[in-house]
């Protein structure tokens, strides 16, 4: 579990592949006190350390986490992509962002940028319908591994705004129009969403079952 704040950015100085497996080596400050096995997120993306040094690690996924995600484009860029990394959350750390799980949803892309004065920028995120029903304004959403807060939202888009410190901190200090970004959603909307529709099914189940037993049911029968 992470917290979609920041920790460095990395490097991408290799990619290669090795029948259906995909490996990423990073340059990363923090590359030398990692151990295999643990998890790092990069650019949003939950990965396994798998071998490291002092100067960089390397990671692992698979095509579907490929597909899913912006990582094809990194592919073809290769070698000198910046990455965002966070390394997993302890229990004693504070929570200062929210919880990011480093399982993607689904690739946005970048529709506008306005600059808001004092080195603030707004940015519209267009994304699929799959996502935008689980975006809400002033809610929580993790872009490329970074914490934000949802501003507004429309039928196919919504709106964040970036900070200066977030600018400068992460790799949205040279975002522009049409980039790709790896959308989680807040798991708390996920799990809401879920129950709910659990308990729509079980309604029209209901509705559709004329022998199945209701208070209204009951009602008629006498009791």
């Amino acid at each position: 579990m992470f917290t979609g704040l920041v920790e460095a950015i990395g490097r991408v100085s290799r990619v290669s592949t090795v029948g259906s497996i995909v490996s990423l080596q990073i340059e990363a400050p923090f590359s030398g006190e990692l151990k295999n096995g643990q998890s790092v997120c990069v650019s949003g993306v939950c990965l396994t350390v798998v071998d490291f040094n002092n100067a960089s690690f390397k990671v692992e996924m698979m095509n579907e986490t490929v597909k899913r995600t912006k990582f094809s484009a990194i592919f073809a860029k290769g070698a000198g992509t910046e990455v965002n990394l966070e390394r997993a959350l302890r229990a004693e750390d504070r929570l200062d962002g929210h919880f990011v799980l480093g399982h993607i949803d689904g690739v946005g892309f970048v529709r506008r940028l306005h600059d808001g004065g004092a080195g603030l920028y707004m940015v519209e995120i267009e994304a699929p319908p799959e996502i935008m029903r689980q975006i809400v304004s002033k809610g929580s959403v993790a872009l490329d591994g970074v914490s934000l807060t949802v501003i507004d939202k429309s039928e196919d888009c919504f709106s964040v705004g970036l900070i200066p410190a977030t600018l400068s901190n992460c790799t949205f200090g040279k975002i522009k129009t049409g980039d790709k970004l790896n959308i989680e959603t807040d798991i708390i909307g996920k799990y809401v969403l879920a129950r709910l529709s659990d308990v729509k099914n079980a309604v029209q189940a209901n509705v559709d079952n004329k022998n199945s037993i209701s208070l209204e049911k009951l009602m008629e029968m006498g009791w």
